[in-house]
């Protein structure tokens, strides 16, 4: 068990440092991701009202049978694209919160840029 708690604590510490520098604005969200072993979620928030502007998670009824692996995290992020669009936000500051930049959270980015996304 050590092992994985030095782990989460390792991550816990790479995202209050990412935090330091990234804010979201009006103008300019930050999207967020988190994914734990089953299920991937990721928000959109404005960090100046304290406001969740959209999200997206495979909690929902539409992605509710989806498995964790990078195909899907690409429709999620596809699909947030499209949220977003429909709102009008078409740049954000992308947050990995803590996660290294591959797998899972670089699908849900590449996702969010084919649909039109820009960060």
């Amino acid at each position: 068990m050590k092992r994985v708690e030095e782990k989460a604590k390792r991550r816990i510490r790479r995202k209050k440092h990412i935090r330091k520098s990234i804010s979201g604005t009006a103008s300019r969200p930050r999207m967020t991701v988190y994914r734990s072993s089953r299920k991937m979620y990721v928000q959109v928030i404005d960090d100046n009202k304290g406001n969740t502007v959209a999200s997206v998670s495979t909690m929902e009824d539409l992605f509710k049978d989806w498995r964790n692996n990078v195909e899907n995290a690409a429709k999620l992020g596809a699909e947030l694209g499209k949220r977003l669009l429909a709102k009008k936000i078409s740049t954000v500051v992308f947050d990995r919160n803590g996660y290294l930049y591959h797998g899972i959270v670089k699908g849900i980015a590449e996702g969010a840029r084919k649909s039109g996304i820009k960060f």
